[in-house]
């Protein structure tokens, strides 16, 4: 039940992305996702940094090697995609802030704290897929609808690499 209303609250969160190529098959409105600069910095910042902080917890906690390798590259490309969005964003003149995790982000994470695992296993895979689907989701929208050209070259040159963890993870939860 809580994890249905963490993924409910997430997906208010971006209700309304274009329709998407992930697991989740989720229709959302693009209205709903930022098209200002800092809307889309501060959350491609929230979503690069759950990514990261929930990936490094699995470093830790994971039972599978695959997952634990996953985890790696999670941690190497959204530590790499958040310096591309930060400099972008000074490119076009802004100072953005720090990547802060948003309500959404910060309830999956709590949720994965306590898990151990097989169990652990399942919940970040499944975390990760909701969390991919809304990145996938973000950068797209920004890449054809956004408002600062530096960011959405940045956001075009995202989506590929997020779709690439969208189908890694179909393959780690085939497994």
């Amino acid at each position: 039940m809580k994890h249905l209303l963490i993924c409910v609250s997430a997906a208010a969160l971006v209700a309304g992305c274009a329709p998407m190529n992930t697991d989740s098959g989720a229709n959302m409105p693009a209205d709903a996702m930022p098209t200002d600069a800092m809307g889309y910095v501060a959350m491609a910042g929230s979503s690069d940094l759950y990514e990261i902080e929930s990936s490094r917890l699995a470093l830790q906690r994971a039972q599978s090697p695959a997952v634990r390798q996953f985890a790696q590259m999670m941690i190497d490309h959204h530590t790499m995609t958040t310096q591309q969005v930060m400099q972008a964003a000074q490119a076009a003149g802004m100072t953005p802030p720090p990547p802060m995790l948003m309500p959404p982000q910060r309830a999956m994470l709590d949720e994965l704290q306590p898990a151990t695992g097989a169990a652990f296993d399942r919940m970040y895979l499944g975390q990760q897929r909701t969390a991919h689907g809304m990145a996938h989701a973000l950068h797209r929208n920004y890449a054809q609808n956004g408002d600062t050209p530096q960011l959405r070259q940045t956001a075009t040159a995202a989506v590929p690499i997020i779709q690439r963890h969208i189908d890694q993870l179909r393959t780690l939860s085939a497994n």
